[in-house]
Parts: structure tokens; sequence; C-alpha cells
């Protein structure tokens, strides 16, 4: 009976016992987690513990194909994943199934980061917008976004909290304007941490953009005359103040449709730029200054009218006279002028009317030798009274002289003391002079010291083309101290200190005529051409 009940439970325990395999057999997916690149390809492989699975597979909304299978295992490839999603790998084994899920978390790197500086150009206290966004990046909740200004970091902003759902990134930041803002290059930094899914830091930076601060409310001056005399080049300038940064202000400068070529400059928060003008018609025109900076650009104009007024015509019906002849001087207004100017001719006794030359008749005397002659013309325009004058310098000849001051008839030199002949005369064209002592011919240009034997008299002879004229000069030396009281050897000392100067005044003065009488240079023959055909026939 033993021996029974013992077989009875042997064969018991060898009867399997329903829901013992449903409770050990496993399954499992490889790999346990899985990070994928948006748009790339997934291997699965789905297993089990079960000895003798039945129906098995995976449930995915991605496309799928099977790679390969045994009898505890299937392998499969998902194709174009583009989100994430939960896989389930199932078994059943002996009525019972069994799955696992997997985690897919599909990433797409930030590529592409688009700064937007709004506006670039910015007026000073004003507010610009710096915004970055990136178009497309996953998984959101990982990213970080950083705004920089040059080196410092003005915003970051974290996307832990939005929707997955959402692929899309940006941050947003207002500024007000300030000057130290201005050239900043402003950039955006992404930053995608997939160290929770298993990956790495994943970078992208845009491009960097530099803002430009300005300030522009003043509107440019023009600085010119509002009267410009038709050929005559004049200087136009064009100013404007409170301006940042000066040195970036564009100038351009016009007269009527011409531009023109201006030369810019700058100093603190004013800028300039100064061209030359020369308008070629007479009337009404207009200047134009542009001044831009940025995106601003202002205009200003002004109206100028151009005259036309040329000196007015002096002439002289000899300017070389002849001592004692008559000279008729007369002033008229150009042919260019319009209106008719007023003349006013020096030396003529009644102002001319309006159109009408004015004149006036002299008789030339020596003392108007050099004399300048002077013609003026005014004119009114446009309300301002302008004013013109051509001059010309009268050169009356006459005949050679000695005068006291110049040539006096006595001289006294002190014995021992370097001394020369003091005579300069006058005359027009400047007279060659010519001195002698005792028949000889004496150098008048080199001082000698003077002794007893030079006292004697001297004759020296004037002569230009007109005629000469001569003049004896005794000359006295005498000791220093011989048979001379104290008064008289004063007054002997004044008259050497005046001889001297007068000596000097000689040597300085008249040393070019006597080298130019000796020499007779072409430049004193050509300048006493003129005057030659003046008294040929004298």
């Amino acid at each position: 009976m033993k021996m029974i009940l013992l077989g009875v439970w042997t064969l018991l325990a060898l009867i399997p016992c329903p829901g013992t395999t449903e409770e050990l057999f496993e399954v499992s997916v490889w790999p346990n987690q899985a990070l994928v690149e948006f748009g790339q390809s997934l291997t699965v492989n789905c297993s089990t513990t079960c000895p003798d699975p039945g129906p098995s597979g995976i449930e995915t909304f991605f496309r799928k194909s099977q790679l390969g299978k045994g009898p505890q295992w299937k392998e499969f490839v998902l194709e174009d994943v583009t989100e994430s999603s939960v896989l389930h790998c199932f078994f059943s084994c002996a009525g019972v199934q069994k799955d696992t899920a997997l985690r897919i978390t599909m990433y797409q790197p930030p590529e592409q980061v688009i700064l937007d500086l709004q506006p670039e150009w910015v007026a000073m206290d004003e507010a610009f917008t710096v915004k970055c966004h990136v178009p497309s990046v996953a998984p959101l909740q990982s990213l970080t976004l950083t705004l920089l200004q040059d080196d410092r970091e003005l915003h970051r902003k974290d996307f832990m909290g939005f929707s997955v759902a959402s692929q899309r990134a940006e941050v947003t930041v207002n500024v007000r304007a300030q000057r130290e803002n201005d050239r900043s290059n402003f950039s955006c930094h992404a930053e995608l941490d997939l160290s929770l899914h298993g990956g790495g830091l994943l970078h992208g930076r845009s491009a960097t953009k530099e803002l430009r601060i300005f300030e522009f409310s003043q509107s440019p001056q023009i600085g010119v005359s509002s009267l410009l005399e038709v050929g005559v080049a004049e200087t136009m300038i064009c100013e404007v103040t409170r301006v940042f940064p000066a040195q970036d202000a564009v100038f351009r400068m016009f007269l009527e449709g011409q531009e023109l070529s201006p030369f810019s400059s700058w100093k603190g928060d004013a800028a300039w730029a100064s061209t030359t003008i020369r308008a070629m018609e007479t009337g009404d025109q207009e200047l134009t200054c542009l001044v831009s900076l940025g995106p601003v650009e202002q205009r200003v104009r002004k109206p100028v009218h151009v005259y036309s007024f040329p000196p007015p015509v002096l002439e002289v019906e000899d300017a070389y006279p002849l001592a004692g002849t008559d000279v008729n001087v007369t002033c008229s207004g150009h042919v260019l002028t319009s209106p008719s100017p007023t003349l006013l001719l020096q030396g003529a006794p009644n102002i001319s009317a309006p159109g009408e030359p004015a004149w006036f008749l002299f008789t030339a005397r020596e003392e108007d030798d050099g004399r300048n002659l002077s013609c003026e013309a005014s004119l009114e325009v446009q309300g301002q009274r302008l004013l013109k004058t051509t001059e010309m310098q009268l050169h009356v000849l006459y005949k050679p002289r000695f005068g006291e001051s110049g040539c006096p008839g006595n001289q006294i030199w002190v014995e021992g003391m370097e001394q020369m002949l003091a005579c300069i005369p006058e005359g027009n064209p400047a007279p060659a002079l010519v001195c002698t002592w005792n028949g000889m011919i004496i150098d008048l240009d080199v001082p000698q010291k003077a002794t007893q034997n030079l006292t004697g008299t001297y004759c020296c002879t004037a002569t230009n083309q007109l005629g000469s004229v001569s003049r004896e000069i005794d000359v006295i030396v005498q000791g220093p101290h011989e048979g001379i009281s104290s008064p008289t050897i004063f007054i002997i000392t004044i008259l050497t200190l005046g001889m001297a100067v007068i000596t000097v005044a000689l040597f300085v003065n008249y040393q070019p005529c006597k080298r130019n009488r000796r020499k007779q240079p072409s430049r004193q023959r050509g300048r006493n051409k003129d005057k030659e055909g003046q008294f040929a026939d004298i």
C-alpha cells in the first residue's frame, strides 16, 4: 500500500501545475533606453525566457521590418523615427501574454539658431528687441537658450515646463538703447542636454549681429553767403550738431543738379563737410546738403543769387607821362556788370551817374611819381552794397636833380675814419651817378679811410634818358682834436654821425643803381625800354 501511494505522489509531481510557466517566463527588449536622431532608424530586439513561446511581436506606429528571429527572440528595425513614442514588445507563453515597454526619445540638434535684432539702428533712449528662436529642436524640455551681448550673458531661458508637442523655442528681451550699446555684438547660444536620455550636450550658435545706436535730432545748417559771384570759387560748409556717432555721418552736397565733392570732418558730437562751389551762370539757384546717419536722412536747402560784377576798368592815357604833361584818367564799369554800377574815381571832382564813366584830367608833377590811381565801382545786389576797386600806379618821368638832403654840398670827414661820399640823385628813370675828384672817377661803392689829402671839391653828375645835372661837393677832412673846441667837437660828431647815416643809405640804396649802370643787365634795359620810347626824340 505504501508503494502505491509513493507512486501516486511521484506522478503528481511530474504533472505540471497550471500557472507555473506564466509566473516564471519573462519578456525583455534591447536596448532598454533608445535615443534616436530625427529621421534615423532604430534596431530593436525582443526576447523571452519562455521555452516554447507562442505569438509575439512589437506594437509601434513607426514603419517596421523584421530583421531576424530565433526560438525565443525577434529583431526589428524601425525606420524614419520622427517623434518620441513608446514601443511595446510582447510574447505569449502557454496561453499567457506578457509585454514590456521601450521609451524611444527622438532628438533634433539645434542646428539652426536664428537671432533677430529689431531694429539694427536704434535711436538714443528708444527700445530695441533681441529675439532668438530655433525652428526645429527636440526634446524641447532639454533645451536652454542664452542671449549674449558681446561676452556678457544678457538673458537665459530653459523649457522644462513646455509641452512635448511644441517644437519651436524662442526667447525675447527688450532693451533701452544707450550710447555704450553702440557697436555691441549680440548672439544666441542653444544647448540641448541629452544626459537624462543617455546622450551628451549638443550646441548651436547664431550668427553675430551688430547693434548701432544713433542720435540725429538737429537739422543740418549750410554756411555760405547768399550772394555768389559768377566764376568765383566759394567755400560751402554744411554742419550738424548733437549727432552720434558723428564720424558715421555721410554728407552729400549739391549746387542745383550738380553733385559736389565734399570733405568731411568731425569732432565730439559735431560733424561737418566743406566743398568748393563755383557758379557759372547768373540768377537764382539752390544749394542742397543731404546728411544721412543709419536709417535717418535729413536735407536742408539754401537759395542763393549768382551775380556778375567784374572789377571796373581803369584807363590812363599815358602811364609813363613826362612831368608837366597832361594825364587823362577814365574809370568805367565792366561790360559784364549788370545793372550798371556807380563809379568813384579818386581825384575826380564828382561822382558819376550810374552807367556813366568817371574821368578827370591833371598835369603830371614830379611829386606824382608812384602815385596810386583808384577806381571804385559800387553795385547793389539783393539789398547788399558791393564794392570793387581797380588800382594803377603812375610813373612820372623827369630829369635828374640833386636835393640838399640826398646830396649835401658840404661834407665833413673825420680823419682816420672810413668814409664814403654821400650823394643820391633823384629822377625817373633812376639816373646813373658818376663822381670825380681831381679828374679821376671815384668808386662810390667802396668806403675809404679819410686823410688830409682827400680834402677838396668833388664833382658828381647824374644822367638819365631825359638829361643830366652836375653838382659840386666840398669835402673837408679834419683831425679828431685839431684846434677844435668842445662844442665844435660835439657838432662835428653830430655831423659825422649824420654823414654816416647818409653814407649807409647811399651804400644800401644807391649801390644797385651804380651796379646797374656799370653792368647794364637786361632787366634794367627791359624796365627802361618803355620809358625810352617816351623821350627818344629829346
